[in-house]
């Protein structure tokens, strides 16, 4: 009776061993199926974005055929290209430290340029107490480098620092994005005088120029009367009052820093000023009119730029209304504008295009940017070993803070200032309310959840401070 028992018995620990053996396999190989078919997604998607960035350089590749007046786009790969000028263009720029002359040819990588200017369309460019507020240190370290002469490297004495800032730092942020249709960015180049655009640039919503430009009779057939945005470095802004001439419309933008002997004028101005938030990126063109098309960026659907040396021959730096300078590097200045009307960030307008009807069809639309967009951010997070999914407006956000709705405090500006606001027109940014808005801004408003994206740091991608208002 004992012996099937028995035996029954000594197989029950082998019948054990045979599932236990049996479920480690299975996990295993769900495991090894699991790591398989990721595998396999990862690089199915890795796959499509490939595809699509690479018909996106071949539009771009077309686009600086059709309108680089001599240009080409030579593709490496799906997101690097090389613009080339050809042979026997005029390299007269001298570089004194290097001792050479311009090149011919220069590198892009278009992925890293459409994720760039793709963010600025979302992002905040004006210096606000809210930014200051949540970003770490906001108030120690990065304040003080807005302030010329502070005298510490430092804000140990917050007071100090907030005396110099308060007349240019509005609580939160006075513009928002596809607040204007068309955006009109006019440089200084001399290649003005040779064009009337005069009323064409009148025609757009908004209008920014650069520095100490003049707004008069006798330019406005070549770069017109209308003044809304302004940018100035700091010595341009040692001259706010004469630059502006009475145009109490016009808002004045310092490019760089504050400084202390600014604030009496500031005061005796009706003009809105402000302070650039200052985004330093290593690229090909730079300046204020760089910086010009930044700020038009963050609040335009479209910017049409004049003025600007673009056109293949210009040998020096002019401007429209004094004698010639030395200025920054024409060829190279150049190739990145024509990368970045191909990209769809801008419209050319230059004396070689003036004569034709200017035909925008070979620009990517907004849906061909689109995924050209999404894309780039997909291949970008799976190289650096993260999930591709999920990615939303909000993926570069390292810093999150709230403002309430009783923590708004005065807009900008001391309470000394309240005749002279009484008679200015702050009221037409800063108060202007959200039913006011065109219909575009207030979507976006809408989409990002009532979150202001700021740049923390100039030359990255990531790291943006995002801000949610309740």
């Amino acid at each position: 009776m004992r012996g099937p028992k028995s035996s029954a018995a000594s197989r029950r620990p082998t019948i054990i061993l045979l599932f236990g053996v049996a479920l480690v396999f299975s996990v295993l190989l769900v495991s090894i199926q699991s790591s398989f078919f990721a595998g396999k997604r990862k690089y199915d998607t890795k796959r499509k974005e490939i595809s699509i960035l690479s018909d996106f350089q071949s539009r771009i590749q077309q686009c600086v055929a059709n309108r680089g007046l001599g240009l080409t786009a030579n593709i490496i790969d799906h997101c690097r290209l090389i613009l080339k000028f050809p042979e026997g263009t005029n390299s007269t720029w001298y570089n004194a430290q290097f001792k050479i002359f311009e090149p011919l040819e220069y590198h892009y990588d278009v992925c890293e340029a459409i994720l760039l200017w793709e963010q600025y369309r979302n992002m905040t460019t004006i210096l606000t107490r809210e930014y200051l507020d949540v970003r770490p240190d906001g108030w120690l370290d990065y304040a003080a480098k807005r302030i010329a002469q502070l005298g510490a490297e430092r804000c140990y004495n917050r007071s100090l620092c907030e005396e110099h800032l308060k007349l240019i730092l509005p609580s939160k942020p006075p513009f928002h994005p596809r607040q204007f249709r068309t955006c009109a960015v006019v440089g200084n180049s001399g290649d003005l005088l040779k064009t009337e655009f005069g009323q064409e640039i009148d025609e757009h919503d908004a209008v920014f120029r650069d520095n100490e430009a003049p707004v008069n009779v006798k330019y406005a057939k070549h770069v017109g009367l209308k003044r809304d945005f302004r940018l100035v470095v700091r010595g341009a802004a040692r001259n706010m009052a004469a630059i502006l001439n009475g145009s109490s419309d016009e808002v004045l933008i310092i490019k760089s820093v504050t400084h202390r002997d600014f604030n009496a004028m500031i005061e005796s101005l009706p003009n809105p000023v402000y302070l650039f938030q200052g985004i330093v990126l290593r690229r090909g063109a730079k300046g204020t009119g760089m910086k010009s098309i930044e700020l038009a960026l963050s609040m335009c659907d479209v910017v049409d730029i004049y003025g600007f040396t673009v056109d293949p021959g210009y040998t020096e730096w002019t401007r429209y209304f004094s004698s010639p300078r030395k200025g920054h590097n024409p060829l190279q200045g150049r190739a990145y504008y024509q990368l970045l009307e191909c990209l769809g960030v801008i419209r050319i307008h230059s004396p070689m295009r003036a004569e034709r009807i200017q035909d925008w069809s070979d620009l990517p639309s907004k849906e061909s940017i689109r995924l050209a967009h999404g894309a780039a951010l997909r291949l970008k997070k799976i190289q650096a070993g993260g999930q591709p999914l999920q990615l939303g407006p909000f993926t570069n956000c390292k810093v999150w803070g709230t403002v309430g709705r009783d923590n708004a405090g005065p807009v900008s500006g001391s309470p000394h200032m309240s005749y002279t606001r009484k008679h200015s027109n702050y009221s037409k940014w800063e108060l202007l309310p959200f039913e006011n808005l065109r219909r575009e801004a207030q979507e976006h408003y809408l989409q990002m959840g009532s979150v202001s994206l700021y740049k923390m740091d100039g030359n990255k991608l990531d790291d943006l401070v995002c801000i949610k208002h309740e």
